[in-house]
């Protein structure tokens, strides 16, 4: 684009964008701030309640589960005093077989559980992803000036993957925690209640050391996946430019600055692994104490007389399933911060206003064309105005030229048009109505853009101009690309107008490209057009028979035409000369070469520089 300078970050992380103000800033990886850790437990909770009948039966079978864990150990006491003791062999293999019995039931049940799980968690997680995709859909311009696209991709992939393996875990996991918890503790209490009150003594020890563990590693995870935004940021940064990497052969350099970006991610990845890896040691250590005092206390009332072995047996057993619990849960807690923590980050997004947040939807009749700009002025950063105090008028079916020098405001003016910005003072007026009570939806409907940069996506040739209206027929696609100029060249592809297109329409020269977006914008038969800079990536020749197929498709149209080169201008109705945010000069091609100003000195300074290409 010529008068925003918004290109993506340059390799190694540098901002490509503008200096002094001149457009959006962008690279800048926003910081993330902490939000309430149950409130995006809650919000997850929301996703997962969808899946209500999938919840139900993980919440039947894990009860089973459970109560099958629960039974096994009552079991083995029951066998010990029954069958060993007394010596009763033949109870003794009923007893085994039956305990085999109820392990299998367990394990069969266990599997069911976990499927299911996975199940609803996957669903959980697509709705989640989803919901994300279509927020980033919603999200205005300026939006993603500001973030890098790597970055959000990781929130969608890298944030939601933890998500989801933390669901596909933890919710059973929770659930399967507190029925042992108090099923175990109900047992105990009946077995033998001096036991049960020495398995309590280390429970406070195991809750406060998992809440300073636990408060410790969530910081580092949150770190952790800040760190690994930014580091698929710079990844697709640099994947992107490869040509301008080998272009000034820079492979070592961007090696070096990977190197130091993922040295940054281990370095975090590390501390927040080493923290959460102290949950299970410690725990092992308080489990393992709490082991050794029943033991002991049940060893001197075995000899004492007080309890039998087959119910110490029972006890020992259900203080390890009380306790295992516990642990479980602690040693997830890894797993438990990395979910909350790319949870909140992509909350964070969803919570961002979208682009028509507030708006009421509404029909728009056909615009006439008329464009009307009041005073307008803007600037990306409050401080810094592009525009100022701009004011013309377009009649209907009128083509404007807007000219001057890189960095003038020529593109910051269509993108007002469009509202892609929002204009800081003054008004832009559309057949007498103001844009910003227009629906922007509508609003875009009526507007066809083509772009310096030539943007196709991956799909069938097709496809990629069907983008322009979904419910063009084929005749329709065909007959906008041959007023593109586009159909000779798709005709002599092997599949034609269903040749599938490879990532960023890779296979197609960019001029060719240049010619599918424009047949891309006369088939959405709009009533403005919008040109930016449309023809400077084809040879002159096509530019000739582009400018006069545009001709033809401008006639009733209002057209703004940004141009570098003025010969391509000179039929249009007026043509507006910016300069420093600016409308210095305005009118006719030869009344402009008249004046003798500005336009006469960037006229002649083409010529001359043509003059000088020819005779080279």
């Amino acid at each position: 684009m010529s008068s925003i300078h918004n290109r993506p970050p340059g390799p190694g992380g540098i901002a490509g964008g503008p200096q002094g103000g001149h457009g959006p800033v962008r690279g800048v990886v926003p910081k993330v701030r902490a939000k309430n850790r149950s409130a995006t437990i809650r919000r997850i909770w929301t996703y997962l309640n969808r899946q209500r009948a999938g919840l139900i039966t993980v919440y039947i079978f894990t009860a089973l589960n459970a109560l099958v864990s629960l039974l096994g150990p009552y079991l083995i006491g029951q066998a010990i005093d029954q069958a060993v003791i007394p010596g009763d062999y033949d109870l003794l293999l009923r007893f085994c077989l039956f305990i085999l019995g109820i392990y299998a039931l367990g394990s069969a049940v266990a599997w069911v559980q976990a499927y299911v799980m996975t199940a609803v968690s996957q669903n959980t997680v697509l709705e989640l992803r989803r919901d994300l995709f279509a927020k980033y859909q919603e999200l205005p311009v300026p939006f993603f000036d500001t973030h890098v696209s790597g970055e959000l991709m990781s929130r969608a992939t890298n944030d939601i993957d933890n998500v989801s393996n933390s669901l596909n875990q933890s919710v059973t996991q929770l659930l399967n925690s507190i029925i042992m918890l108090s099923g175990s503790l109900v047992i105990m209490l009946t077995l033998n209640v001096s036991l049960t009150l020495i398995a309590l003594i280390t429970v406070p020890l195991v809750l406060l050391a998992s809440r300073k563990i636990s408060g410790l590693s969530r910081s580092f995870f949150k770190n952790q996946q800040k760190h690994l935004g930014e580091l698929n940021g710079y990844i697709e940064e640099t994947v992107t430019g490869q040509k301008v990497v080998k272009q000034y052969r820079r492979e070592a350099l961007e090696v070096a600055r990977f190197r130091g970006n993922s040295d940054e991610l281990n370095k975090v990845g590390i501390k927040a692994q080493i923290v959460s890896g102290l949950v299970g040691p410690v725990m092992n250590l308080i489990n393992n104490l709490n082991f050794a005092l029943i033991a002991g206390a049940g060893g001197l009332l075995v000899y004492h007389k007080l309890a039998t072995v087959g119910v110490i047996v029972s006890f020992l057993n259900y203080s390890k399933q009380f306790g295992r619990p516990i642990s479980e849960l602690a040693n997830q807690y890894n797993l438990i911060q990395s979910a909350i923590a790319g949870a909140e980050r992509v909350f964070e997004v969803m919570d961002t206003p979208g682009e028509y947040d507030g708006e009421i939807r509404s029909e728009l009749p056909r615009l006439k064309g008329e464009v009307i700009f009041d005073h307008v002025s803007f600037g990306y950063k409050p401080d810094a105005l592009i525009l100022q105090d701009v004011s013309f008028r377009a009649e209907p079916g009128q083509k404007i030229a807007l000219v001057g020098p890189t960095g003038a405001g020529k593109t910051t003016i269509v993108n007002l048009i469009t509202r892609f910005y929002e204009v800081i003072g003054g008004a832009i007026l559309l057949d007498g109505g103001n844009i910003r009570n227009m629906d922007k939806n509508a609003l875009r409907s009526q507007l066809g853009m083509v772009l310096q940069d030539a943007f196709v996506f991956s799909g069938t040739i097709r496809d990629n101009i069907r983008f322009g209206r979904l419910e063009a027929t084929d005749e329709e696609v065909e007959q906008a690309a041959k007023l593109a100029n586009a159909h000779g060249f798709i005709a002599r592809l092997p599949h034609g107008y269903d040749t599938k297109l490879g990532p960023e329409g890779g296979n197609l020269s960019h001029g060719q490209r240049q010619l599918l977006t424009i047949a891309r914008a006369i088939l959405a038969d709009p009533a403005i057009l919008i040109l930016d800079e449309a023809t400077s990536s084809v040879d002159t020749r096509t530019e000739m028979n582009i400018q006069a197929a545009m001709k033809a498709l401008m006639q009733g149209r209002t057209s703004f035409v940004i141009a570098h080169r003025l010969s391509t201008i000179r039929d249009a109705d007026r043509i507006l000369v910016i300069q420093g945010g600016r409308i210095v000069e305005q009118g006719r091609h030869e009344q402009l070469l008249a004046l003798g100003g500005v336009y006469h000195e960037l006229y002649n300074s083409q010529f001359k520089r043509a003059i000088q290409e020819d005779v080279s």
